[in-house]
């Protein structure tokens, strides 16, 4: 499988400086030096053998769960657009780590939660809809993504994994990262979950209620910054966005009550992610738009047998 060895190479090149390629818990003297008739397909058994598959499967499930819970929301609310925009954003703050020398993934999650308030304070404050606002931010993020990375002198190898995904580069230390923030945001979603829900469906009577409406919607963003930064390294940059609008989609077409839509938004994210992986693996697939082609069957499929209402 060439792709795979390549990122084996690449990704040891990449952490050998920073020993995080495969040391500590899951780690695996085989990525460092590859036999290429041991990846062979092999059953989950063998591709559980390996460290960085192990370190995929937690942080993609992980991930994949929780974005299955917020996508509920995120379609409900109609913020797709939204969910995208911040998705993209996350580039400018990449770049912003590659140049400063700070973990990428650590800028990013600070700067797509800046973008995504200050989206929310241009669009109800001042005089522009919240396309337009988006539409702002998205080009001018990525094109300060550009400048700086344009600056930068090592941006070949990292650049490419958090634009498309690299199940390769996913260190222990941001395995953690993801489970510990994943958890995070799902205490944060369950203990709000009454209030925004009130909220998708009637702003204006929540208010009314005394629902406090800019602290649940400020919760929500924050937990949209939290999956996008997760999935950075998992699917990547450019399709972030389909984990944050494809599996609430799909239970949407398949589901009628709000609870029933959430579970099914998190299982199908989930066995997509699973599945992708996997597949990935077995073919020498990219990781990232693997996982994505699957959650689109899974969307295509509950489409042809939706229920109609």
């Amino acid at each position: 499988m060439p792709r795979l060895f390549r990122e084996i190479q690449d990704s040891r090149t990449l952490y050998k400086d920073k020993r995080i390629a495969c040391n500590g818990f899951f780690s695996d003297q085989r990525l460092l030096n590859p036999d290429p008739g041991a990846l062979e397909v092999g059953g989950m058994t063998e591709i559980l053998s390996y460290g960085f598959m192990q370190r995929a499967f937690i942080a993609g499930i992980a991930m994949a769960f929780f974005a299955g819970v917020i996508s509920t929301f995120i379609v409900l609310r109609r913020v797709s657009f939204l969910g995208s925009g911040i998705s993209h954003a996350a580039f400018g703050g990449v770049a912003i780590g590659f140049f400063s020398g700070i973990n990428p993934l650590t800028t990013a999650l600070i700067y797509c939660i800046a973008v995504a308030f200050a989206i929310e304070i241009i669009s109800t404050k001042g005089k522009l809809a919240e396309d337009t606002a988006i539409g702002v931010f998205f080009s001018g993020s990525m094109a300060m993504g550009v400048v700086l990375i344009s600056l930068s002198k090592s941006y070949t190898i990292d650049l490419f994994g958090y634009l498309f995904g690299s199940i390769l580069a996913i260190s222990n230390e941001e395995t953690y990262m993801a489970v510990g923030m994943a958890a995070a945001g799902m205490i944060v979603v369950s203990l709000i979950m009454k209030d925004l829900l009130f909220i998708t469906f009637n702003e204006e009577l929540a208010i009314i209620n005394g629902i406090p409406v800019r602290l649940i919607k400020a919760c929500f963003l924050l937990s949209m910054a939290v999956v996008i930064v997760i999935g950075i390294k998992i699917v990547g940059i450019v399709l972030i966005s389909a984990l944050l609008v494809v599996p609430g989609a799909t239970a949407k077409l398949l589901g009628q009550k709000f609870y029933g839509m959430i579970l099914i938004s998190a299982i199908v994210a989930v066995i997509s992610t699973v599945s992708g992986l996997v597949i990935s693996y077995v073919y020498d697939l990219a990781s990232g738009g693997t996982i994505v082609m699957v959650l689109v069957l899974f969307f295509g499929i509950a489409f042809l047998f939706r229920k109609e209402t």
